[in-house]
């Protein structure tokens, strides 16, 4: 296998030590680990078509991985396979200015992607979190989300075409303007079932004329709650409404730079408003009477780019600072109804007390896009069982409040088990159809997204750094 790898992607295009395939062994939920037989490096969509042609040949599983920021465990290898990395194809191939659009390679980094548009004044709306780490074919794989998909929408939203490789190996071009059926709707989100996206054609938006981005803090997680979803049910449409608990809050300004929130609030809303400039003075004064009505303590509005973007650092580096606080961090994403967004959150903070557990909440709260984050210690037996019983309660918890799986890091390997308690059988079924016709010899991703028919899709979290 090594041989033959070889010859299609070179010598530097494969990972061989045991050592190295070990960083291939699991993204950004570590609990779930497996090491890969084979890693490869490929630099084009035909060094990918020739890698994927050869394991349809030999019947040979293969894994699809970005930068392996993703959440579910979807780039994790379930079984012996082969991991394909397209994290070398990152070449901007064009940039688009009149019709808005950029094709790139998938290996491109979210950010590095608005860095390149903005002399031309454009900008990628989505933006995940990990954006200066992640990358457009995980995104797409994904279909991710970021604070400021409130008002922009997820990365589906922001696609015309995309050029993959199927699991037979043959290269496809979609393209949804042209094509009768949204296949790149389809393929978006499909988690490396479907195949291998090799490069995306997205849309580029207008930088905003004004932009105003406010801080309100507030004495309780309930009022910051109930101020989201007054604001929203009054018609506000923010570009992003980011909401930060006080744990959070402690964890971010424990960094050498954090995001200077203030350390007194049990939460603190991140609100941002663009548009024409009458229209955000209009919206900033609207928002700051949401703010008075709901008891905020106090309303800090960015003097200038600075501090905008120091505000945004210290939203941006949550999940990075929660690494300090424990060994261990398991990170859900479910999304519930807003109406019932400040009951959930006092309900998953119940949850982990019952369970004596510490859990920090920051979440899209525009979208009431959940990220509860538990720090354990994977290493305590006891402490994980903990952890895994009080996330499969959480998951019925959002699921009982007319909720869904997952709002942006997908099912992967993670969630596996909880979509019989979503969807019933004619639907998963459904989904499975679409699979194998695409997939019949099921070579991509497998035990992802979807239960395979007959399987045990029931299945338990593993242990903390066990197989799955």
């Amino acid at each position: 296998m090594i041989t033959e790898l070889k010859r299609i992607v070179g010598e530097d295009g494969i990972v061989e030590s045991e050592a190295a395939r070990e960083t291939y062994s699991c993204d950004g939920i570590t609990h779930h680990r497996r090491t890969p037989d084979a890693v490869v490096l490929p630099r084009s969509t035909e060094q990918v078509a020739e890698v994927v042609h050869w394991c349809a040949k030999n019947s040979v599983p293969f894994v699809p991985r970005g930068a392996g920021t993703g959440l579910s465990g979807g780039a994790t290898p379930t079984t012996e396979c082969v991991v394909i990395s397209t994290a070398r194809m990152k070449r901007i191939l064009e940039i688009d200015s009149v019709d808005r659009r950029a094709r790139v390679e998938v290996g491109v980094i979210n950010a590095d992607l608005t860095r390149a548009t903005a002399p031309v004044g454009l900008h990628y709306a989505p933006d995940p979190s990990s954006q200066t780490a992640c990358t457009i074919g995980g995104n797409v794989a994904e279909n991710s989300g970021g604070p400021h998909c409130f008002k922009w929408g997820a990365t589906v939203r922001h696609l015309h075409g995309l050029r993959v490789v199927l699991p037979g190996g043959e290269i496809c071009d979609l393209d949804r303007d042209a094509d009768p059926l949204d296949l790149v709707g389809l393929f978006c989100g499909s988690e490396g079932t479907l195949g291998i996206a090799t490069e995306a054609v997205v849309r580029l938006m207008p930088d905003a004329p004004s932009v105003e981005t406010l801080l309100a803090s507030f004495k309780s997680l309930d009022d910051a709650c109930a101020c989201v979803e007054s604001m929203v049910a009054a018609g506000a449409l923010p570009s992003a409404l980011e909401c930060i608990d006080r744990r959070t809050i402690d964890a971010i300004e424990a960094l050498e730079q954090g995001g200077g929130y203030p350390r007194d609030a049990e939460a603190v809303l991140l609100v941002e408003l663009d548009g024409l400039p009458q229209q955000t003075a209009a919206e900033v004064t609207q928002a700051r009477e949401q703010f008075k009505a709901h008891h905020a303590l106090e309303v800090r509005q960015a003097r200038d780019e600075a501090e905008r973007l120091a505000l945004w650092r210290g939203r941006k580096s949550a999940f990075g600072a929660m690494g300090r606080v424990a060994p261990d961090l398991y990170v859900q994403d479910a999304v519930v109804p807003r109406s019932r967004l400040a009951h959930v959150i006092r309900e998953v903070c119940s949850i982990c007390d019952r369970h004596r557990l510490q859990v920090a909440n920051v979440f899209h709260a525009g979208d009431a896009n959940l990220h509860p984050n538990i720090s354990y210690d994977g290493r305590d037996e006891d402490e994980a069982a903990r952890v895994r019983q009080a996330l499969r309660e959480i998951l019925d918890l959002c699921l009982g409040a007319g909720g869904s799986l997952s709002g942006e890091h997908g099912i992967g390997l993670d969630k596996l088990g909880s979509m019989t308690r979503l969807f019933d059988e004619t639907s998963l079924a459904v989904m499975d159809r679409v699979r194998e016709a695409w997939d019949p010899a099921r070579l991509a991703n497998p035990g992802k997204a979807v239960p395979m028919p007959g399987g045990c899709s029931e299945r338990g979290t593993p242990p903390a750094g066990g197989s799955p």
